[in-house]
């Protein structure tokens, strides 16, 4: 695959429909609750992934057995052993996080239930993500952590085998995986925990959400009724056998490339109800002029005559195909809520900022979001910064912008690595030629 991705462009609406794989988000989650189950668990459809695989490779290192079983369909299922009593960690264990917040967060609490010094590493970009919070939660339960001083990887968990709960309090302003990443083992304590959520407001509260549900549904007992504090008892995680949700934030370029094209994309397998972040597209694309409905479990999307600006709040890990979808509007969008985003894979305010702006668009970054106002784009590359979700980003806009190229679109492969081939195959399912003049005419505008 060349460095330089040149990203298709359509001057016809499309009419396709496009399958997603698994949620990340959730694959990962049962994936460390397989791991301390009470027997073994049966993954079926999970994702296949970098960031998937990297959790397997963590997991495996610390004495989880995970094998490949042929499935229903395309995807092998995983059946989880769980971790033996009593495993102690090789000498000199590293557990390559590579570029995964899941991995990076939510293994180093569950290291701390084996003896053994673990340390966690990953790829150059992870290396100033936060970990400040995960450390100080885990010294707050009384587990040494070694090399840590700084905040960030890489540090070495030094676990006994066990670990006693009590009140935490933890800073999640940074990232909601701080929560969960404690939430999802401390049914283990040997006491219940009692975390607390200290300083601003937490982002992207629905993952918490999605990591209580799933606890709950595992008969975990977790009691949030205070708000910012969960008290999470004692007691065995049920093992189980769970399809796996398609991933919904991942939909959201597919989706967002029916407004790029005033096409119609549907997606087929829509959960009525779910703990997903994604779910919120039904929320969002109304708000930007599209039509959207979900009827027998198919979600379809059509894209209005013209994209219009959005006044909009949270979109957490959402916030890099709306700000392409944004780049493409006929009025100004503000997205708000978002300052977290400085400290995810890259500093997504700067890199849209920079990317949609070297395209000829005008975005400017505020404290918590992005302001974008319309502007006629124009080809370029589009820079990825190692960030599955830029790469993304700017799919969308080469859809609607042609001579775009996407630099590195392989990074994809962190939660879609047929990203690329379902991107093209999207494009060449398109409606009738009859409108494809009048939508060349939209895009040519800039509507």
């Amino acid at each position: 695959m060349t460095a330089h991705w040149p990203a298709p462009f359509s001057a016809t609406p499309l009419d396709a429909t496009v399958t997603i794989p698994a949620s990340k988000s959730l694959t990962n989650r049962y994936l460390v609750l397989a791991a301390i189950a009470d027997g073994e668990s049966r993954l079926r459809a999970p994702l296949q992934s970098r960031d998937s695989d990297l959790m397997i490779g963590a997991l495996r290192a610390l004495g989880a057995g995970i094998t490949e079983m042929p499935g229903a369909g395309d995807v092998p299922d995983l059946v989880v052993t769980p971790i033996p009593a009593g495993f102690t960690a090789p000498a000199g264990l590293t557990v390559d996080c590579g570029l995964a917040g899941t991995v990076m967060r939510f293994v180093p609490p569950l290291a701390a239930l084996v003896s053994g010094a673990v340390k966690f590493d990953g790829d150059p970009a992870a290396l100033v993500r936060p970990m400040a919070p995960i450390v100080a939660a885990l010294e707050g339960l009384r587990v040494r952590v070694e090399d840590a001083e700084d905040g960030f990887l890489p540090f070495t968990v030094h676990g006994t085998g066990s670990v006693d709960g009590g009140h935490v309090q933890v800073d999640a302003g940074g990232s909601s995986q701080f929560i969960s990443a404690i939430l999802l083992v401390a049914a283990r304590f040997n006491t219940p925990l009692h975390l607390e959520h200290v300083g601003e407001s937490v982002p992207s509260v629905d993952h918490i959400s999605m990591t209580v549900e799933v606890l709950r549904s595992l008969g975990v007992v977790v009691d949030d009724s205070t708000p910012l504090n969960w008290i999470v008892t004692p007691g065995p995680v049920a093992a189980f056998d769970v399809s796996l949700e398609q991933d919904l934030s991942n939909a959201g370029p597919f989706l967002a490339a029916a407004l790029a094209t005033r096409g119609t994309v549907r997606i087929p397998n829509w959960p009525s109800n779910t703990t997903q972040v994604g779910d919120k597209w039904r929320e969002i694309l109304p708000q930007f002029g599209a039509t959207v409905t979900l009827e027998d479990g198919i979600l379809t999307v059509t894209g209005g005559p013209e994209i219009l600006g959005v006044d909009i709040s949270d979109t957490s890990e959402l916030a890099p195909s709306t700000a392409a979808i944004a780049a493409l509007a006929s009025t100004p969008s503000q997205l708000r809520g978002i300052s977290h985003l400085r400290g995810h894979e890259t500093d997504r305010l700067a890199a849209l900022v920079a990317e949609i702006n070297a395209l000829g668009g005008n975005a400017v970054e505020t404290e918590d979001g992005l302001i974008i106002n319309p502007a006629p784009l124009h080809g370029g590359v589009f820079h990825s910064y190692h960030d599955h979700r830029m790469a993304t980003a700017g799919a969308i806009i080469g859809l609607a912008v042609p001579g775009v190229e996407v630099e590195n679109i392989a990074t994809t492969a962190k939660t879609m690595p047929a990203f690329p081939a379902m991107w093209a195959a999207m494009v060449a399912q398109t409606a009738e030629p009859s409108s494809s003049a009048d939508n060349a005419s939209a895009v040519e505008a800039g509507a």
